[in-house]
């Protein structure tokens, strides 16, 4: 007996064990996590239907599912009809909203389409998670501004792990833009002029994501930071000796040392070439060239813009066709691409390009963990791992180390607190937290003042007489009395002074930089300069603070103000860091990541510039002994890249090359020795430039080739050891052969590209080296009257009037107001409020008018939905 049972349950376990064997066989190859990732994208592209793969390549957005911040999945149902699709985004809800949302999408596309394929959960994350609750770090001028890669890489690290917290997997930065216009308002997103620190702060922030499994973005590719005119969007002039020499480099290095998941296209032409529908761009380069292996992301519209923009399309099926045979993988805030199905069935696209594409965005899926990982948790508070007190303080890190003292006569700054009894605070910035735009918050209440951070350092000790003098823009000089008297009641005036930004996808005051916000004009808006003057002639100490995301003219106070400084928008902690400067609780160390004019017409004043680019005359005048070149100024910048003081001194002595005659392939060692010689703790940046003293086409008079952020105690000494890779005197020659030239190149090292301490040369022995105006906005009211049983103008009977909302946003999810949203079959209409909603009553079965001088009229089901979020282009050009 015990002998069968025995084989009764030994054969039991055989048939388990067998059937296990089988089961596990049955399952899909795509399925199994330890296949190899190209085998099982393979797999799965051939189980895929045409419609399948399409639908890969298209975007799920906030009015294709949100209802009041949750998701109506039968909404969802019929806009993907049963399929997955590439991305989905969730800007209008909140990190609550975002996080449930996520997991109930999410799970019905791993659980209820046919193959399971996830999609990618999109989110801005330039200086911060754009979600709320989410910390906000300063702006990436910021951060460029420290010189200080690692801070760039640990704000990633952090911004990955709140993304992840909120079930998000992939976030549009950074941006490698480089900002050689200044008149643009996107100035702020970038690292500033120099493809070197772009490069550098770049990587770092990339690696920073790729830790936490999440996907980057590096954007706009390519050559989008000198629009025409300094207007967003506009056409970038350059051959392709600036292409590859500047604007290529910084996604070159990005690409090759940290495989980014994914690159978003800008929205810009380039030689007259739209970027979105070029080959040469999206392929030749981005791929054969640069060796790019994941997916590229449309920036939100840029596709149809080649038809209504740019009019290089016929219609939308004609840029549908130009972008994905460019390589243009996946199309946001358009729709296009669902005519590929047609183009394919007519004869008219190749299938293989959808194939290409669709192979791009499995893979970074697959890459990601995104088949592979747990799907978010949304039983567990995410708020404990969002805004944490290690996040806080690199915050504020970030924003002590950003600060750039510009001048500081007579050591003004800092500022002995044992010694004043009162404070003036002027200025449209002293009480208001200025976070830049890309960001979820932009009221004081989610982060400090500097009128905050200083009122909370001297405590009743300081009285501080605040008053704001003037807004940031308007000519109201009203106040101007009121501050001059405060100003006279006090040891030492502070103006705040600088720029307001929109912020992403929110209500905004008036806004003179961000996205869409571009300048004619580089003085201080509105009447803040004369604010500055009138704080000047009461006789008191003036420091001007400027919180701004791009440079202004400061000519004037740099004559005659005695000490400057520029803090671009700092972040939550942007008060505490400002006050703590300002009373030496904390040293500026920042540096200049792009050069102050001293007018607009002195523009471009980037440092990297040819020999022949400043003139040939060298006798610059004044207004009162006009000279040449520029008949009344010098045509150099006010502060260069790489300036900025502190309060302490450094000493460079013993400057060493390791070797002076070196080949292509060799790496030279430049060492120096380094010094705090005052009387304060503090950091400085070692910089080391790079001059080609003669070489067959003009190169820049200075190119930044390394850096290093040193902090020394009082007194302290250390070495500075800074590796040249020889390769990296490349340049196009006459024949666009990218080599490095036999010769003399002149080796400098200093604290800024205007501050040289040691130079030397090498001799370089080469050959060719290894690219409308706005309406009131008004909400129909709840009264409106229900009329039953009319008939539609086809004859058809209406159902009964129901009460229809939602929010009107442009193809950059910026709320719309002014949108005149009208009932096709009723007459009546609503007009979006500054927030972008609306309230209309209408027929279930109608359709709604939506329109807007200068954008695309649309029309809209109604379709029995009682909430209806509509984004609306622009009209053709």
């Amino acid at each position: 007996m015990m002998a069968c049972r025995y084989l009764l349950f030994a054969g039991c376990l055989s048939i388990f064990f067998v059937s296990g064997i089988f089961a596990q066989k049955d399952k899909y190859l795509y399925q199994n996590k330890s296949e190899p990732v190209a085998q099982r994208v393979a797999d799965l592209m051939g189980r895929m239907t045409l419609q399948e793969k399409i639908d890969q390549l298209r975007h799920i957005h906030s009015e294709n599912y949100d209802a009041d911040g949750k998701p109506d999945m039968q909404k969802l149902k019929e806009f993907t009809k049963g399929n997955s699709f590439g991305c989905i985004e969730g800007f209008g809800l909140t990190s609550e909203q975002y996080v449930k949302t996520i997991y109930r999408i999410q799970k019905y596309m791993k659980d209820s389409t046919r193959l399971g394929i996830p999609v990618i959960p999109v989110l801005e994350g330039l200086h911060g998670t754009v979600q709320d609750g989410c910390t906000i770090y300063p702006q990436s001028i910021a951060i460029a501004s420290t010189f200080h890669p690692e801070l760039a890489y640990q704000m990633s690290v952090n911004i990955g792990k709140e993304v992840n917290a909120i079930g998000a997997k992939q976030v549009f930065a950074p941006d490698l833009d480089l900002a050689r216009e200044l008149r643009w308002g996107r100035v702020e997103e970038t690292y500033g002029e120099d493809p070197f620190l772009v490069g550098e702060m770049g990587l770092a922030y990339v690696k920073g994501l790729n830790a936490e499994r999440v996907i980057p973005t590096p954007k706009h590719f390519v050559a989008h930071g000198t629009p025409t005119g300094g207007l967003n969007l506009s056409a970038v002039a350059g051959g392709l000796r600036d292409l590859y020499s500047l604007y290529v480099p910084p996604f070159a290095k990005v690409i090759r040392q940290a495989q980014p998941l994914s690159i978003m296209n800008c929205y810009s032409s380039y030689d007259n070439e739209p970027i979105a529908g070029s080959k040469f761009f999206l392929t030749d380069l981005l791929r054969t060239q640069l060796g790019f292996k994941g997916y590229v992301y449309s920036d939100w519209g840029s596709i149809a813009m080649l038809y209504y923009f740019h009019h290089t399309a016929a219609d939308a099926s004609d840029a549908a066709l130009q972008a994905l045979t460019a390589g243009l993988d996946l199309e946001a805030a358009s729709s296009t691409y669902e005519n590929l199905y047609a183009l394919v069935k007519s004869g008219k696209l190749d299938v293989r390009y959808i194939d290409a594409a669709v192979k791009h965005v499995l893979y970074a899926k697959f890459k990601s963990g995104l088949f592979d990982d747990p799907l978010p948790d949304t039983t567990a508070s995410f708020k404990g791992r969002i805004h944490t007190v290690a996040s806080i303080k690199l915050a504020r890190r970030i924003a002590d180390e950003s600060i750039v003292l510009l001048k500081n006569e007579n050591n003004l700054l800092p500022l002995n607190q044992s010694k004043i009894k009162s404070i003036a605070i002027i200025g449209p910035n002293a009480d208001e937290a200025e976070f830049g735009d890309y960001t979820w918050s932009n009221t004081n209440g989610n982060g400090v003042t500097p009128l905050a951070g200083i009122q909370q350092l001297v405590g009743k000790n300081i009285s501080l007489n605040y008053v704001k003098g003037c807004d940031i823009t308007g000519l109201d000089s009203s106040q101007f009395a009121t501050a001059e008297e405060a100003a006279k009641q006090s040891d030492v005036t502070i103006v705040f002074a600088g720029s307001r930004s929109a912020a992403l996808a929110k209500r905004s005051a008036p806004a003179v930089s961000g996205e869409g916000y571009d300048l004619d004009d580089l003085d201080l808006p509105g009447v803040q300069e004369q604010l500055i003057r009138a704080m000047q002639r009461t006789g008191k100490p003036v420091i001007v603070v400027l919180v701004t995301g791009r440079p202004f003219i400061l000519s004037w106070e740099a004559k005659n103000i005695p000490a400057i400084a520029v803090q671009w928008y700092g972040g939550e902690e942007e008060g505490n860091a400002i006050a703590a400067m300002l009373f030496g609780k904390t040293n500026p160390s920042g540096k200049l990541p792009i050069s102050f004019p001293k007018s607009t017409g002195n523009l471009p004043v980037y440092y990297n510039y040819l020999p022949s680019e400043r003139g040939f005359y060298r006798s610059p005048g004044t207004l009162e002994k006009p000279g040449r070149d520029y008949v009344f100024a010098k045509p150099v910048a006010l502060w260069p890249f790489g300036y900025g003081l502190s309060y302490t001194k450094f000493d460079f002595s013993d400057f060493t090359i390791s070797k002076e005659k070196v080949l292509a392939n060799d790496t030279v060692s430049v060492s120096i020795h380094i010094k705090n010689a005052g009387g304060r703790d503090g950091a400085e940046v070692v910089q080391l430039y790079v001059r080609d003293l003669v070489s067959s086409i003009e190169t820049p008079v200075q190119a930044l080739k390394a850096f290093k952020k040193v902090f020394l105690k009082k007194g302290e000494e250390k070495i500075v050891a800074l590796q040249l890779p020889i390769s990296e005197l490349y340049l196009y020659d006459k024949n666009m052969r990218k080599v490095v030239e036999s010769g003399d190149f002149e080796i400098e090292v200093g604290a800024a590209s205007n501050d040289i301490r040691a130079k030397g040369k090498i001799t370089v022995f080469a050959s060719q080296a290894s690219k409308d105006s706005s309406l009131t906005g008004t909400i129909m009211n709840d009264s409106m009257p229900v009329h039953q049983n009319e008939k539609l103008p086809d004859g058809r009977a209406t159902k009964r009037l129901i009460k229809v909302s939602g929010i009107i946003r442009n193809v950059q999810a910026g709320v719309m107001s002014g949108v005149v949203v009208s009932s096709k079959f009723k007459g009546n209409n609503a007009v979006t409020n500054d927030g972008g909603k609306f309230i209309i009553y209408a027929p279930a079965n109608d359709t709604l008018i939506v329109s807007k001088k200068g954008y695309q009229t649309k029309e809209v089901p109604v379709d029995n939905n009682r909430v209806i979020n509509i984004s609306i282009s622009q009209s053709s050009f």
